[in-house]
C-alpha cells in the first residue's frame, strides 16, 4: 500500500514595487484552517521589508500622482476585469480562511464592484470637494485637492479582501501610492490581490503588499518619516494611543477605521477625501 500524498505547501510571497520577493528576514508563519490543517507559509513581514516598500512607493508617487483621473479610472477598472476573471479563486480562499460559501462570494463579488466604483469616481471627487471661494478682495480664491504622498494601510482583519480593496481603491484612485499590511489571520487573498494588480497595468510601487503580525509592524507604519498619511483599521485604545504617539514626529495624518461596515459604509467619495490635502490658490482679477 502506497503512503498518503503530503500536500507541498505554498509560500505565498510579499509584493514591493511590482516584484514579489520574500521577506528580508526569512522568516515565515502557517496558516492553518479550523481542524489544524496547514494552507499556506506566509512571509512574516520585517522593518526592511517595510522601508524597502516605502522607498518603492516614494519612487512612483509623482509618476502616479500626475497621472491623469482618466488612466486612474481605467486601471482601476481594469484591476476588476481581472478580478472578475479570478472570482472562483478569491471565494475558494476564502472559504479555506473559515468563511462560509455564501458570505464569501458576497465578498468577492463586493470587492469587484467597489473597484468599479471607485474607478467611476476618479473623475468626479474634484468638481464635489473642490470649490472657488468668497473673498473680499479683488482676487479669485480656488480650493482643489492633491494627493496626501505615501499612504501606510493596516487593512481588517475581517473582510480580509473587500476592506483590503476598498482602502485600496480610494487611496490609489486620488494619485497616492501605499503600503498595506494584510490581515493576519486571513492574508491569502491579499497577496492572491497583488498577483491580480501586478498583471492589470498598475505601475510598479503604487500598491506595496507585506503580511506579517500587526505587533511587530504597526510601529514602523506610525513612524517612518516619509509616510504622509497612516490608516489603521482594528485594534483598540492601545493601538490608537500608539498610533498617534508615533506619527506626531512627522504630524503623519492618522485614519481611524476601525469601525466600519466595508459592506456599505465604504463605498462613499469620503474615504478617497481622507488621503488628499486641500491646495487653495489666489488669483488676481485685472490688471
Amino acid at each position: 500500500m502506497s503512503a498518503d500524498r503530503i500536500a507541498v505547501a505554498k509560500t505565498y510571497k510579499i509584493y514591493i514595487g511590482g516584484k514579489f520577493p520574500r521577506s528580508e528576514s526569512g522568516r515565515y508563519f502557517t496558516l492553518e484552517d479550523k481542524k489544524g490543517n496547514i494552507i499556506a507559509n506566509i512571509c512574516r513581514g520585517s522593518r526592511k521589508d517595510f522601508r524597502n516598500s516605502v522607498v518603492a512607493a516614494r519612487s512612483a508617487q509623482l509618476g502616479w500622482g500626475e497621472a491623469s483621473a482618466y488612466l486612474h479610472g481605467q486601471i482601476l477598472y481594469r484591476i476588476a476585469e481581472m478580478l472578475e476573471g479570478r472570482r472562483e479563486q478569491f471565494v475558494a480562499e476564502l472559504v479555506l480562511q473559515g468563511v462560509a460559501s455564501r458570505a464569501a462570494e458576497k465578498e468577492v463579488d463586493q470587492s469587484i464592484d467597489r473597484l468599479i466604483y471607485y474607478a467611476g469616481w476618479s473623475d468626479k471627487y474634484q468638481q464635489v470637494f473642490s470649490a472657488v471661494n468668497p473673498v473680499s478682495s479683488s482676487h479669485f480664491n480656488f480650493s482643489v485637492l492633491e494627493p496626501t504622498g505615501v499612504v501606510a494601510i493596516m487593512s481588517p482583519d475581517d473582510n480580509s479582501l473587500l476592506g483590503l480593496v476598498s482602502n485600496i481603491a480610494a487611496a490609489i484612485v486620488g494619485g497616492n501610492t501605499c503600503i498595506v499590511l494584510a490581515s493576519e489571520t486571513k492574508p491569502l487573498c491579499a497577496v492572491s490581490f497583488a498577483e491580480v494588480l501586478h498583471a492589470s497595468d498598475v505601475p510598479g510601487g503604487v500598491v506595496n503588499i507585506l503580511t506579517g503580525f500587526r505587533s511587530e509592524l504597526t510601529e514602523f507604519f506610525a513612524s517612518h518619516m516619509d509616510v504622509n498619511a497612516v490608516i489603521y483599521c482594528d485594534g483598540g485604545k492601545a493601538v490608537a494611543k500608539t498610533v498617534q504617539v508615533l506619527a506626531a514626529d512627522n504630524i503623519k495624518r492618522v485614519i481611524a477605521r476601525n469601525r466600519v461596515n466595508w459592506s456599505g459604509d465604504a463605498a462613499n467619495p469620503y474615504l478617497i477625501r481622507d488621503t488628499q490635502e486641500v491646495k487653495t490658490t489666489w488669483h488676481p482679477i485685472g490688471a
